[in-house]
């Protein structure tokens, strides 16, 4: 074959190269160019068969064409497959990004960085981590592990596939970390639920010479809504302020997240009026904001703006205004925004939706209606029946909590929250000998109640607390503390509701219990630790339980100090002795 021909820098007929700018991806249109090319004579020419394979690969209806070419084409050089095997990546088409691999090495041309790094982020965006190990292996044979691009696609692979620790020792190698490599790990960590991990390597990467950009920010503030971390969300608010980052729709999201689920809803709205491109996205979150504080009135308010000035709401947004109904006691306001959602947007509830509506009115009491509800579902999911027996245990009708805890159990027999569920419920009713069969099955099946735990920010520091919590900052003096509290509020008529704990145990045991709750133990650890005027947030991870809720409301009296903690389903803002939730959660 004549070299000249073949070069990629060889000259070409402008036409061929002017029909193929005017194919673009079209098959029919490919076709007719190739066969121009090969009438021509210009069907030699490496770059204009590479040009027509790149346009080839840049659609998913002429893919297989562009498999075709790239064996037919020859002497094939580097250039060719990267290409190939980036634009077969961008269209996530994975193992077509692998076949190209295949012919490279198959052609003996080498693998350069450029070819690792689109083959292993193709790999992270289908989350396909058994074939990134094999091309890492690759990676590692070829010799560029020590490659920053590399590492930094591996990083990211990893953290995103959830092997968060061997993404942890392929960052901790690298001599030299991008803002790719930290925004990979710190949003791995957020992302699987490890928050705290995000925030610590956040503060190490402020020691780095890396600069942080807006990828980092929304990382980073998803953990402190995670932890519940405002100290830390406000300095990292004032510094997208005071640095000049835009707020796009997606940083300015990520601040009314934060501010919304660390307690300030207030600043959350300030963000969100501030922004001046909101999505569906933006606005659901505002909505989610304002529902889980209780603000009912407030998430209608947004809602009504979305309705006339914003883009159409989603399933999501209709999860987030019904929740705000239920917590609100809004029902007839929640009738009418779930009617809305089918007959005016053509969106079909799914199970958050059903969920919301049991809850809802079963939280109202209107607990026939709720049940009908849903008895008329063809398959109810655990999450619904569990709404169901919260809302009977909250109006005490306890015969029909059990048959609901009863159908729960049916459905979902390993999960030991329910049996725990049944277990109260059957204690409330007074059924103590099968209180002490549940027990027993929970025992034969080796079946544990869920640990709880709650955070507290502390100078920008995150602190977890369990029960009974024996770590080095619990000291006994955060206990002779807390003790001391518990007998102020007793004095002033507090009265522990012991049938918040499992009810097996004697009668002390369970006062114990609920007086070392992890709630209480980082109340009493911020009460000591912040000044008299600051307000004290807390994070739960499950149900903050009755006796808990109650004594709160007489610490916040007795301390003059506001309260707000975060549970599994809303926020509570105590002062003064009262909740905002007015018991009603």
């Amino acid at each position: 074959m004549d070299k000249t021909n073949n070069s990629r820098s060889s000259p070409f007929p402008s036409s061929a190269y002017e029909a193929l700018v005017r194919a673009g991806p079209r098959l029919k249109q490919l076709h007719q160019v190739h066969a121009h090319l090969i009438t021509t004579g210009a069907h030699r020419s490496l770059s204009l068969l590479t040009k027509l394979a790149i346009l080839a690969c840049s659609s998913h209806s002429s893919i297989a064409y562009a498999r075709k070419l790239s064996v037919s084409i020859p002497n094939p050089d580097s250039y060719l497959f990267n290409s190939l095997i980036r634009f077969s990546s961008k269209l996530g088409l994975l193992y077509d990004a692998v076949f190209f691999y295949n012919r490279m090495l198959f052609s003996l041309i080498p693998p350069s960085n450029y070819t690792f790094t689109s083959l292993i982020k193709s790999c992270a965006d289908v989350s396909a981590v058994k074939l990134g190990k094999s091309v890492h292996s690759h990676a590692l044979v070829n010799g560029f592990m020590s490659d920053s691009f590399v590492q930094a696609s591996l990083v990211a692979l990893y953290a995103k596939c959830g092997e968060l620790s061997v993404a942890r020792k392929v960052f901790d190698k690298m001599r030299q970390r991008s803002i790719v490599a930290w925004n990979a790990m710190i949003s791995g960590y957020e992302q699987n639920g490890f928050a705290k991990d995000a925030v610590d390597l956040f503060r190490l990467m402020g020691k780095s010479s890396v600069d942080p950009d807006s990828a980092t920010f929304v990382g980073v503030l998803s953990a402190c809504a995670q932890l519940g971390a405002l100290q830390l969300g406000n300095w990292v608010h004032d510094y997208i302020v005071n640095h000049g980052f835009e707020l796009n729709v997606v940083l300015g999201t990520a601040l009314i997240n934060m501010y919304g689920r660390c307690g300030d809803v207030r600043k959350g709205r300030v963000v969100f009026d501030a922004m001046r491109k909101k999505n569906v996205v933006a606005w659901t979150a505002m909505i989610s904001g304002y529902g889980i504080h209780g603000y009912g009135k407030e998430a209608m308010e947004v809602y009504k703006l979305m309705q006339c000035n914003g883009p159409s709401p989603n399933e999501i947004t209709f999860v987030a205004m019904l929740s705000a109904c239920a917590h609100a006691g809004m029902v007839n306001e929640g009738r009418a925004i779930f009617s809305s959602m089918r007959n005016d947007y053509g969106v079909v509830p799914g199970t958050e939706h059903h969920v919301c509506m049991v809850d809802m009115l079963g939280r109202a009491g209107f607990l026939n209606e709720a049940y009908d509800y849903v008895l008329k579902l063809k398959s109810p999911t655990p999450a619904v029946w569990t709404a169901m027996v919260g809302a009977c245990k909250m109006h005490k009708n306890f015969d029909l909590g059990v048959e609901a805890a009863e159908k729960l159990l049916a459905i979902e027999p390993e999960n030991p929250g329910h049996y725990v569920m049944l277990s109260n419920v059957y204690a409330l009713a007074g059924k103590m000998e099968r209180v002490e069969k549940v027990r027993n099955v929970m025992i034969k099946k080796r079946l544990k109640k869920h640990v709880g735990y709650s955070i507290i920010e502390v100078d920008q520091r995150t602190y977890l607390f369990s029960m009974r919590d024996k770590s080095n900052f619990v000291t006994s003096e955060v206990y002779r503390y807390l003790d001391e509290l518990m007998r102020k509020i007793s004095e002033v008529g507090y009265v522990s509701a012991q049938e918040s704990v499992l009810h097996e145990l004697e009668e002390e045991e369970r006062e114990y219990a609920l007086r070392y709750h992890s709630e209480k133990l980082a109340l009493a650890f911020g009460l000591l630790k912040t000044k008299n005027e600051s307000v004290i947030r807390i994070v739960k991870n499950l149900r903050m339980c009755e006796d808990c809720h109650l004594a709160i409301k007489f610490i916040s009296r007795v301390t003059n100090r506001e309260i707000i903690v975060r549970d599994k389903l809303r926020f509570h803002h105590f002062k003064d002795g009262v909740c905002t939730c007015a018991d009603y959660w």
